[in-house]
């Protein structure tokens, strides 16, 4: 049968396009037919004259293929299909025609060839067509015959392909997938074509589930498509995943926040959010931003004395996590509940003193007397009481200056020796009249002071 030309009337050359992105068009397409036909897997392999061969197996090409804009089965679709614009094809065969490659389609309903011919009307115009024989071939799915395409440029288009990368699967959401980070990069891919690389994200991922606002911003080239493309759909990917190794990853990072090395996901607030929380279920921390542990170094102490880990974040994380708690969410240890923790863990029973034993009635006995020491006026004695228990979370605490009761209160532990009792009480002393907390400067002045009055007294007795 004779036949026929049709115009592609490719309006736009795409320049920057190669070999490998012209190949990747018609890969696409054939995974696309995969999916909506139910069909077998593709074929793309070398025959024995050197051509090489990309099949689907799928209902066949048809020359009103070659005429839509936009796919209607393809835009439509909730199959996670590749491709969204019909001109796609058009693109690839003008690609591959300025490159000198040839190309021969089969299919059930003809055979397809490019060919450079006047443009019906303009015979001064020559543009590229498609020469179509009709006749039908006895074929299953589509066959693209590729002459003059070297192994290199058909591997560099199945790069572009997270199906032929071995990349490894850690989750599946209902936006996407996370993959292992390899090497020392990670790559972004849409609906399994690649679409960026990420230096310093934590995982590679593929987002599957596109929003409105990611179909209108992904242009047809597929090149240089931006992190605010995609940056929404992986936040969203990461936030849904509940995988273990997810978690874990998560966890360490939000650990290393001192180090400074962290990956680039860290960086959204909902994620590092995510990180504390988890990191919060699994270990003993506190988080504190950097103008607490300045301004407040006695929470830092007696949080690194009850074994919890310091977890430094930002006001901006802080603000999110109050407000998670405010809502109703878990309950996080920030600086103000740590306060209420370690407040609420002082459990007096306190014992009379002539429940006391000899020795510790003495102890007790020597309370004005270490007063003097520190040239305290007995207007200023403060109240000594002795409780059998001190801290339900730890048991080293011997003393503690309690406002609330106006005394210090004193271990009966610390009543084993006079070294113990005297620097507990001159210690609570301390807290009671500089009002200062452990580690700051009045604290340490104060505490300074003491040493002076003591020494000096220590000498003239010699």
């Amino acid at each position: 049968m004779k036949t026929k030309l049709f115009d592609l009337n490719v309006e736009e050359v795409l320049e920057d396009w190669e070999i490998e992105h012209a190949l990747r068009e018609i890969i696409a397409n054939a995974l696309d037919e995969q999916i909506l036909s139910n069909s077998k897997e593709i074929e793309i392999k070398k025959d024995f004259h050197g051509k090489w061969h990309i099949r689907d197996f799928g209902r066949g090409l048809r020359i009103d293929h070659f005429t839509l804009k936009e796919n209607p089965e393809k835009l439509g679709s909730a199959l996670g299909v590749i491709g969204k614009f019909g001109v796609g094809l058009k693109d690839a065969l003008a690609t591959l025609y300025r490159k000198e490659i040839q190309v021969e389609i089969k299919s059930p309903y003809g055979t397809f060839h490019m060919k450079m011919d006047k443009k019906y009307g303009f015979d001064d115009i020559r543009t590229l067509h498609i020469e179509y024989d009709d006749t039908p071939n006895k074929i299953v799915g589509t066959d693209f015959s590729l002459s003059s395409v070297t192994n290199d440029s058909l591997n560099a288009a199945k790069s572009l392909f997270i199906k032929f990368n071995n990349e490894y699967l850690t989750d599946k959401t209902s936006y996407g997938e996370i993959y292992q980070r390899k090497e020392n990069t990670s790559k972004i891919y849409i609906n399994g074509v690649y679409a960026a690389d990420e230096p310093n994200f934590m995982f590679s991922y593929n987002v599957t589930n596109l929003t409105e606002s990611m179909k209108k911003k992904l242009n047809r080239e597929r090149l240089n498509v931006g992190r605010g493309t995609y940056s929404g759909r992986v936040k969203d990917i990461l936030l849904s995943s509940n995988n273990e190794n997810v978690k874990i990853k998560l966890i360490e990072q939000s650990k290393n926040r001192s180090s400074g090395e962290l990956f680039d996901e860290m960086g959204w607030i909902e994620v590092s959010q995510k990180a504390f929380n988890l990191l919060n279920e699994r270990a003993q921390v506190i988080f504190l931003t950097d103008d607490e542990i300045q301004e407040h170094p006695e929470i830092v102490d007696h949080a690194k004395r009850d074994g919890i880990n310091i977890i430094t974040i930002s006001e901006q994380q802080k603000g999110r996590l109050a407000d998670q708690m405010e809502s109703g969410g878990p309950e996080i240890r920030t600086s103000e509940i740590y306060v209420n923790q370690f407040n609420e863990s002082f459990e007096y029973e306190f014992i009379d003193y002539e429940e006391l034993n000899k020795n510790e009635k003495n102890m007790i006995d020597m309370s004005s007397h270490l007063f003097n020491l520190i040239n305290l006026p007995k207007y200023g004695f403060l109240k000594v009481l002795v409780s059998k228990t001190m801290r339900i979370t730890n048991d080293d605490t011997l003393g503690v200056w309690d406002p609330s009761l106006n005394a210090i209160v004193v271990k009966r532990d610390a009543l084993s020796s006079l070294e113990f009792f005297a620097s507990t009480l001159l210690h609570e002393t301390g807290h009671a009249k500089s009002g200062a907390q452990d580690c700051t400067r009045s604290f340490e002045k104060i505490l300074t002071s003491y040493l002076g009055i003591i020494s000096k007294k220590a000498i003239n007795d010699q």
